[in-house]
């Protein structure tokens, strides 16, 4: 190639590259151009704060401390009103209810022979339940025949006793530090007797009231009785046939807490009778060496009251003292206070949490209050079963709370998606 075609491709090379500069320079323009005409894009909008806890922005604009307080307070309202209702139906179904709770209190009771006759001497159900039913009646037939008997023996002279004291009591008013006068004790004898004139017509319908409360009495007998032959014999198969009608998930969870509270309640019905017979031998023990007439219906009186927890033995052994005040003086009346308080001390301080203590843990709190709410709906049954039934809501509670199985953190997450 010659020198002139070599400057001549020279020039086309730079004349080509001017091109493409001027091409590149005008691509740039337009752009700047164009990106100015666009508007710029709007600011991206903040996210809504929502707590875990809430369901929209204005749930998250509430106090923490209000929506709890709500959160609380409607719960806690729909607890009361199922309370409510729970109450309103034991008070309609009382008839039925006291019979069942009574009859569950024996079959823990009669139940580690139940089990004795089953297992060891391999009984049939049927035979070893009415065994144990019939054998436990014959006790109870035999204590209350001893019982009754010794009190209608006595009863006269404890009446003698008794009207020697109000006579002594009667003179202490006239001659002690009151020095009441004669008419002022005549006038208040009088009173009583107008007052029992004119309200015979009352304790005539009382009588009859106590005729047909002794007809109730007995029919409640029978219904416990044929219900707790029953306990006995199908408990376990009642229990899963109960528990058979829960979700699938809630079954063998509640099946093993029913179980627990039902080993409690067998514990608490056999260390309440060894306590109580405790408490009966010694108050029995010292009546009879103060030689008080009654020793052994109060020592029964005594045994049977124990199984309401603390205000049982108050009150039996207020009536212990009563006695023994009339029939042996003020004397042996403070004697039997003694050796009552002794025996009290003795049963909270050592009995209960010895023996009760491995049973059942109930605060002693939650004792009265249960013992208060049961006199209030059922009277002195609701007294006897309101302890028990507390110990065994305990034990399947807990036993529910230790036992229950956590579900892991991945399965209750919900995709958002």
């Amino acid at each position: 190639m010659g020198r002139f075609d070599q400057v001549r491709a020279n020039l086309r090379r730079a004349y080509e590259q001017r091109l493409e500069n001027a091409r590149l320079e005008r691509e740039a323009i337009a752009a700047e151009v164009a990106e100015a005409e666009v508007p710029p894009p709007p600011p991206p909008a903040e996210p809504d704060v929502i707590h875990s806890s809430t369901m929209s922005r204005d749930d998250a604009e509430i106090p923490r401390g209000l929506r709890l307080a709500a959160a609380w307070s409607w719960r806690l309202l729909v607890l009361v009103a199922a309370l409510a209702v729970l109450l309103w139906l034991v008070s309609r179904l009382d008839t039925v209810l006291i019979p069942l709770s009574i009859a569950l209190l024996l079959s823990a009771l009669l139940a580690p022979m139940m089990e004795f006759l089953r297992r060891r001497v391999k009984l049939p159900p049927s035979l070893a339940a009415f065994l144990v039913l019939v054998t436990g009646l014959a006790a109870v037939a035999g204590v209350l025949t001893l019982v009754v008997s010794e009190f209608v023996d006595g009863f006269p002279n404890l009446a003698d006793k008794a009207s020697a004291g109000v006579n002594q009591i009667q003179d202490w008013l006239t001659t002690g530090p009151l020095h009441l006068n004669g008419s002022q004790l005549d006038a208040t004898f009088d009173a009583a007797t107008n007052w029992l004139k004119d309200n015979r017509g009352s304790l005539t319908d009382s009588a009859v009231s106590t005729a047909t409360a002794t007809i109730e009495f007995f029919a409640l007998l029978l219904l416990v009785l044929f219900v707790t032959f029953f306990f006995m014999r199908d408990g376990h198969r009642i229990w899963l046939f109960l528990t058979g009608v829960l979700p699938t998930p809630a079954r063998d969870p509640i099946r093993r807490a029913g179980e627990a509270a039902w080993r409690t309640l067998v514990a608490y019905v056999r260390a309440t009778v060894l306590v109580a017979f405790i408490d009966a031998l010694g108050i029995g023990l010292l009546l009879v060496i103060i030689d008080v007439d009654f020793w052994f219906p109060l020592a029964t009186m005594v045994f049977l009251a124990a199984f309401v927890p603390i205000v049982g033995a108050t009150v039996s052994g207020a009536v212990a003292v009563l006695v023994a005040l009339v029939d042996e003086g003020p004397i042996s009346a403070l004697v039997v206070l003694i050796g009552v308080i002794a025996v009290q001390q003795l049963e909270g301080h050592v009995l209960q949490p010895l023996i009760m203590g491995r049973a059942v843990s109930v605060h002693p709190l939650a004792v009265i209050v249960a013992i208060s709410t049961g006199v209030v709906l059922a009277g002195i049954i609701g007294a006897l079963v309101a302890v028990p039934l507390v110990a065994v809501l305990n034990t399947g509670i807990r036993h529910l709370v230790q036992h229950r199985h956590e579900p892991p953190p991945d399965s209750v997450i919900i995709s958002a998606d």
